[in-house]
């Protein structure tokens, strides 16, 4: 997970843990944004695309369901596990599993203990419960653990964020000359999981190292970052994509499957960030 504050952190207040009543105490936050680098800006709201198109976000929400906390007792620290880069046996890793090549579908923090050494799977330590994210209009947000902030002798090694609503509005233009397609392109996608059996529309997660012992300070203030940013849309073949009888580029629809296919394995493979600190009181 990269470790990288994009803007001052809400930082909540605690105190240092007696003797018998755990061994480090979680002070969550997260702040979720769409953000752009200057480079990327072309004007009218637009920013550039390596493909050579430019594009326009006005809408921009997630439903980030949960945030689950992984960790191994006795664990140690990060592993060099990387969703977007299988490991060796294994073909494609998305929605929180990997594809191995015998044909099993293994869940990341298996995959991740096999290259731990081939110890015990990491199991949930805590739930952060997030909700509805306005990524046009950036927030940090308290969250709050299930089933308890504080936490018994472990190493929390990674964290599992599952989204189970996606909704983009925007368009798109080409900046080659000739042009792909001419003028501007309205474009939407609007995604789902209904149900309690229903697959999440995207599972990210990252690496975390945060040992939970006698050594290291009790209060743990773990601020954690979701960037949307014009690479997710990089990968995207916009010419390929076919707009309705209105002009609109209509995702959902499926004559346009396979750039759903493109933007949403894109956007699987973000990486959350996280900024970890640790206080005695």
């Amino acid at each position: 997970m990269r470790v990288r504050l994009l803007l001052p952190l809400l930082l909540l207040t605690g105190c240092a843990l007696d003797a018998g009543e755990g061994f480090a105490v979680l002070e969550p936050s997260l702040r979720a944004a769409y953000t752009s680098p200057a480079s990327r800006e072309v004007g009218d709201g637009y920013q550039r695309l390596s493909s050579d198109f430019q594009m326009k976000l006005t809408t921009a929400r997630v439903r980030l369901d949960r945030i689950e906390l992984l960790g191994r007792a006795g664990g140690g620290g990060p592993t060099s596990f990387d969703p977007a880069n299988p490991p060796p046996g294994y073909s494609i890793c998305h929605n929180g599993h990997c594809d191995r090549d015998d044909g099993a579908q293994v869940p990341y923090e298996e995959v991740e203990a096999e290259l731990s050494g081939g110890g015990s799977a990491a199991s949930t330590v805590a739930t952060l419960a997030v909700g509805e994210l306005d990524l046009l209009v950036p927030e940090t947000r308290a969250l709050e653990c299930e089933p308890d902030c504080e936490l018994p002798q472990l190493t929390v090694s990674s964290g599992r964020w599952t989204i189970t609503a996606l909704r983009l509005e925007g368009s798109v233009r080409d900046a080659r000359s000739p042009p792909r397609f001419s003028g501007e392109r309205p474009f939407q996608l609007e995604l789902t999981a209904s149900g309690a059996q229903a697959e999440p529309v995207a599972v990210l997660t990252g690496t975390l190292d945060v040992p939970s012992d006698r050594e290291h300070a009790p209060r743990v203030l773990l601020d954690l970052a979701l960037e949307l940013t014009p690479a997710s849309f990089d990968p995207v073949d916009w010419s390929a994509a076919t707009p309705d009888i209105n002009g609109i580029v209509d995702l959902n629809h499926p004559d346009n499957t396979a750039t759903r296919t493109q933007l949403l394995k894109s956007i699987t493979e973000l990486a959350p960030q996280a900024e970890v600190k640790r206080e005695t009181r």
